[in-house]
């Protein structure tokens, strides 16, 4: 193709309606790389390794619904991930989350909660909310001091799995199994990373505790939730030491309990 008609900026709103439909978008980026100007091969390279980005990004994206793929085939389709957030903090509750990807959708940096800025999280859990199914399950500070926090946070995944609007088929949680739960599951050690469906979970989880934090610095706002989210940071112990523990501390932990008791 000659694009020697055409300004360097046609040629790159071009490109960029084409790139999505794979081998015209190859065939034009090609057809960049020829041309005489310096400009153009300035673009062709800038654009050449966006395109190349974005195959890695598709390649990992696909690896990363090996899981769910896998229960697709067999005729499974209503696949939830499931993973909670908030079972090391000293103070606030666990919080589980549900989700359910349909089998066509691509989240772009999709990835563990744990390896994303706040900023992406936000954005990718907006994102994940208006592609699939989800649902949120809590478990209480007091909750958490009866049951203790393993079964409090089981608790929490059963309850997000059962706000579910959609009963799913097969459930994938990440870590241990969930106990008594009436569906068919496979626990994935390290899931967050290794399943797109735990991955959604992660994240919404993540997002909505971090958003009951900042709510609960409101009500308690000598501690400073709306920085550490209730985990054991030198500030939080701090003021646990000035203000003694706030309703939302979780007494049962050890480090509570030392700086309720006065110790050093």
């Amino acid at each position: 193709m000659d694009l020697s008609a055409m300004t360097i900026a046609e040629i790159k709103q071009l490109y960029i309606s084409l790139e999505q439909s794979g081998d015209q978008g190859l065939n034009f980026l090609q057809s960049m790389s020829r041309d005489s100007r310096i400009g153009v091969r300035e673009l062709y390279k800038v654009m050449l390794k966006k395109r190349q980005q974005l195959i890695k990004e598709e390649k990992r994206l696909e690896d990363l619904l090996l899981y769910e793929k896998r229960l697709w085939a067999g005729g499974v389709e209503l696949v939830a991930g499931v993973d909670e957030a908030g079972r090391g903090p000293l103070a606030g509750p666990v919080v589980a989350a549900a989700v359910i990807l349909p089998t066509r959708v691509r989240i772009h940096q999709l990835n563990d909660s744990k390896q994303l800025s706040p900023a992406k999280r936000k954005a990718l859990a907006l994102q994940i909310k208006n592609s699939g199914a989800w649902a949120i399950g809590v478990s209480t500070v007091n909750e958490i001091l009866d049951l203790n926090i393993y079964h409090a946070s089981m608790l929490a995944m059963r309850r997000a799995l059962k706000y579910l609007k959609s009963r799913p088929e097969h459930v994938l949680v990440d870590g241990y199994a969930i106990p008594a739960l009436e569906l068919p599951q496979t626990n994935i050690i390290g899931g967050d990373g290794k399943s797109a469906s735990i991955a959604a979970a992660s994240i919404i989880a993540k997002e909505t505790r971090d958003e009951l934090m900042e709510l609960c610095h409101h009500l308690y706002p000598l501690y400073g939730f709306n920085r550490h989210k209730g985990y054991a940071t030198a500030d939080h112990i701090e003021a646990l030491r000035r203000y003694g523990p706030c309703p939302l501390h979780r007494e049962g932990f050890a480090p509570v309990r030392r700086e309720m008791r006065g110790e050093k």
